[in-house]
């Protein structure tokens, strides 16, 4: 006999929405299963039942919007921390990159809910995504996530090919295996990383075992997303043709 699973995992699993927000749809009875509405919390399925939303529930996430910010070093990605302002305090009409296409006109509600899909320490700068989406949050930062996020970094110290050999895979953090990555040097010394996890302070810690000290970090790409020409401290919306992967 096959284990039925909550509902609300279920949904987070597939993609549908994270388990937050699947409470929510669920409480409102906009959740079916094989066509019926289910509106108990904690409602266990089997797995081949078929979920669907109510066209309100899609509609209500279609209007959900995604942020591209370029966090200028100074701020946090999460909650004000030790007097530093969070990177969120930047989306605002003023910042909004004069270039952004996409017809959306900014509101106050977009505000509402919308929290860092991915962490940037307060001492690197580029590419952060705030999203009032749950199904791009997990997509971005949920335990299997393989989107790739790529980095500009500026070391102080020997980069011999060792190094970057050991860069490249070998190395535990916090008593875990690090995931293989890319790492390069480029022509102008910098070095470019890609990575696919985000362990806390991860690039600064990997190239600290190395020997090597951080001087400048810059995220210019997650997924098939780039930072592009927006500058720095400004910010645009996530266009209705773009994805992440």
């Amino acid at each position: 006999m096959t284990e039925k699973i909550r509902l609300s995992k279920l949904m987070s699993e597939r993609g549908i929405c994270s388990r937050r927000e699947a409470d929510s749809l669920i409480e409102r009875g906009w959740v079916l299963v094989d066509g019926i509405p289910v509106t108990e919390l904690g409602t266990r399925i089997d797995p081949a039942q078929v979920i669907a939303l109510d066209p309100r529930a899609r509609g209500e996430q279609e209007q959900r919007v995604t942020i591209l910010l370029n966090k200028p070093a100074g701020y946090v990605s999460g909650q004000p921390e030790d007097g530093h302002e969070p990177a969120i305090v930047l989306i605002k009409p003023q910042t909004r990159y004069e270039k952004d296409l996409v017809p959306i006109k900014f509101r106050l509600a977009h505000l509402n809910g919308l929290a860092a899909a991915g962490r940037l320490d307060i001492d690197s700068q580029g590419l952060i995504v705030f999203t009032q989406d749950g199904r791009i949050a997990k997509q971005l930062i949920g335990s299997d996530t393989k989107i790739e996020k790529e980095y500009r970094v500026r070391v102080e110290g020997d980069v011999s090919e060792q190094v970057l050999a050991q860069l490249r895979h070998g190395l535990h953090l916090d008593g875990r295996a690090l995931r293989p990555a890319e790492v390069m040097q480029l022509p102008d010394g910098r070095l470019r990383f890609v990575l696919r996890e985000g362990r806390k302070r991860q690039i600064r810690r990997m190239c600290e075992m190395m020997g090597l000290s951080v001087s400048g970090l810059k995220r210019i790409r997650i997924g098939n997303v780039h930072l592009g020409p927006l500058p720095s401290g400004q910010w645009r919306y996530l266009g209705p043709g773009e994805t992440f992967g």
